[in-house]
């Protein structure tokens, strides 16, 4: 049927999360900060690597583990370059892996400056229904709900009532969705009734 506003909204966390660690020079529990910097450590025929974070306030260091003992042969020689270059876009895809920080530190901050960015794809001239597909180029931990109350003229409590009776539909399907955080290439389906509503809805989903 045609009869669809779909946009894509694009989420970007503009700041990387930090390491939450007791810093040696400190003496006290302290952030740390990506340097953007790799380091890679030879043992033989064994390569083990890091990247190295900074304590917010004396710069004392930390290394958090890419992978340890690995034999040279083993490894992607792409892989080889971008450790050895520090190369940006390798980096920030680990720097911006919240549950591989989460596992080495334990205890980590998340900023919430977040990006958005937003596309048409597709707008049906007698659109009844709006669909929104979330895009993340890295995952972080927003609730659902606060996104689309952020980002929709919808109360949190406005949102479940509709959810509860089907006017807004998620897939992947889960009964507790708008409490989960969001992924990537999650689609929200809202067919509302209320034409006052509903175009209201689609003027923002779209940024107006």
């Amino acid at each position: 049927m045609c009869d669809i506003l779909h946009v894509e909204w694009t989420l970007t966390p503009k700041t990387p999360p930090q390491a939450i660690l007791r810093c040696s020079s400190c003496g006290d529990t302290r952030p740390f900060r990506s340097s953007g910097r790799t380091r890679l450590n030879a043992n033989g025929k064994q390569l083990d690597a890091w990247l190295i974070y900074k304590c917010v306030d004396c710069d004392g260091t930390w290394n958090r583990p890419i992978f340890e003992r690995q034999s040279v042969r083993s490894l992607d020689p792409a892989l080889l370059e971008a450790l050895q270059a520090s190369a940006p876009g390798y980096v920030a895809g680990l720097e911006f892996d919240q549950e591989g920080l989460k596992a080495c530190a334990g205890r980590i901050e998340e900023s919430g400056d977040i990006g958005m960015g937003r596309k048409v794809l597709r707008h049906d001239a007698d659109w009844r229904r709006i669909g929104i597909t979330l895009a993340l180029p890295y995952p972080f931990g927003l609730r659902l709900d606060r996104l689309l109350a952020a980002e929709l003229p919808l109360s949190r409590s406005r949102l479940q009532v509709l959810f509860e009776a089907g006017d807004i539909r998620v897939e992947p399907a889960r009964k507790d969705t708008l409490k989960r955080g969001i992924r990537d290439g999650t689609l929200i389906t809202l067919d509302l009734r209320d034409e006052v509503e509903r175009l209201a809805m689609g003027r923002a989903a779209m940024g107006g």
